[in-house]
This record gives C-alpha cells, sequence and structure tokens, in this order.
C-alpha cells in the first residue's frame, strides 16, 4: 500500500487487517514514526505489517519499494494506491515542476506500481487507486491535482480491461472532502470543510475509515464482479 503511514492510507491498511491479510506493507515517505505506529496497530490485530521508505515520486522510488518488498513476500493480492502530492493553487500559477511532481506522484507511480505488481499477482488479485472529485470538476485551488487525478482514473479503465485475463481487478474511490492530517494544507481548509459540511446531504465531510471501508469492499471477493469503476464516496455532494 502506498501513503499508509496516515489519512485514508493507514484507514485501509487497518481495515485490511480484517479482510485475511496475512501481511500488509506499507510505503510512507517522511513520517517514520507514523509508519512506525500503524504497523504496531496492524501487528496488535495479529497480521505482520512490513514499513517501507519510498519516495514514489519518480520511477526509481517505485522500484525501491518492490524490491524491499521482495525481501518480506513473492505474492501480492492486493495493491492500493493513496500516495497523493499537490502544490494547492489555481492551474495557470502551477509551475512546470509542480506540475510534474503532481503527475508524478499521483497518477504515473500507480502505473508503474501496477507493472510491478503483475509478476507477483500470479493466481489474481485487485488494485485499488484513491482519486478525488477533482478528476471530473474544477475545485478552488485544485488545479495541478484535478487532472492528476483524471489520468489516474483513465489508467484505472485501461488497466481493468488489460489485467481482466490474469484476473486482477481494477477499482478507483473518488473521495470527497476527508478529515485526516493533509486537509490542513489547503488553502482555507476551515472555510472548506464548512462549505462542504453544508452542502453535503448527509451534513458532514468523511471520516478515513469511511473511505478505507468502500476501498476494502473492493479488495474483497464480495466485489468480484466490479472492475474498471471509479466508486463515489462523498456523502451525496456531488448530486446537489
Amino acid at each position: 500500500m502506498t501513503g499508509g503511514s496516515r489519512g485514508i492510507g493507514r484507514a485501509t491498511a487497518l481495515e485490511l487487517t480484517q479482510h485475511g491479510m496475512g501481511t500488509v506493507a506499507i510505503a510512507y515517505v517522511e513520517n517514520e514514526t507514523a509508519a512506525a505506529a500503524t504497523c504496531r496497530e496492524i501487528e496488535a490485530a495479529g497480521v505482520r505489517a512490513h514499513a517501507i521508505r519510498a519516495n514514489l515520486g519518480s520511477p526509481a522510488g517505485v522500484d525501491q519499494m518492490f524490491d524491499e518488498l521482495g525481501l518480506v513476500t513473492d505474492t501480492l493480492d492486493v495493491l492500493v494506491h493513496c500516495a497523493a502530492l499537490a502544490a494547492f493553487k489555481p492551474l495557470t500559477e502551477t509551475r512546470p515542476n509542480q506540475w510534474d511532481i503532481t503527475m508524478n506522484t499521483n497518477a504515473r507511480s500507480f502505473l508503474a506500481a501496477a507493472q510491478r505488481a503483475l509478476p507477483l499477482m500470479r493466481a489474481g488479485g485487485c488494485m485499488v487507486a484513491v482519486s478525488s472529485l477533482g478528476a471530473v470538476r474544477a475545485l478552488p485551488h485544485y488545479g495541478a491535482m484535478g487532472p492528476t487525478k483524471a489520468a489516474l482514473e483513465s489508467i484505472v479503465r485501461t488497466l481493468a480491461v488489460e489485467l481482466a485475463p490474469r484476473r486482477i481487478r481494477v477499482n478507483a474511490v473518488s473521495a470527497g472532502l476527508v478529515s485526516d492530517t493533509g486537509l490542513t494544507s489547503l488553502p482555507g481548509s476551515a472555510a472548506a470543510v464548512a462549505a462542504a459540511s453544508e452542502r453535503t446531504p448527509l451534513g458532514r465531510i468523511a471520516k478515513p475509515g469511511e473511505i478505507a471501508s468502500v476501498i476494502a469492499f473492493l479488495c474483497d471477493p464480495a466485489s468480484n464482479w466490479i472492475t474498471g469503476q471509479t466508486i463515489i464516496a462523498d456523502g451525496g455532494w456531488s448530486l446537489v
């Protein structure tokens, strides 16, 4: 799992311990303390845990992640992509280097991870990428992030068709605003939370665990007829 030390990634790692996983490996960039804490919680649930430090903004980082994963296991059942990075600003103010690192971390790294995961998914498996409503809507200060999520969802659809003969399902979960630590990096985060809560029919923003449960469902055999889809989990925000 990429981006597994906090927020949706952490919640998903913990949720997957309830779905028969023997080992859960999480990748992180900087926060070793948070990654170690997540691993302790996974192990407390009776599942082996392994933390891998890797910067997925480059292909070398993805290779590093899978090389270390290979020291732990030679099979993979589930790949969950939660890693994300962005400069929150209008698209007209986005610099080329900001565009590149956002696209590389959010979209290209999922494709690279999927390519590396294939030899390990000999018996089939599933892949889930975390997207957002910015993939299909123009959101304030979401200039670079939105296009990368659109690319991510397109990759999901194409991989779903290409990998179906290998019994590998590929889906995405499009989350609305979520109350995790990454929210504070969004300009005007308090106002954004208030506005989203008022607009959302369910009257609030999501908790990380509520998105994690959707991801876990897509990794479960109960969803084995779902592939190539982007499941929207936004409390009804996109309906009004």
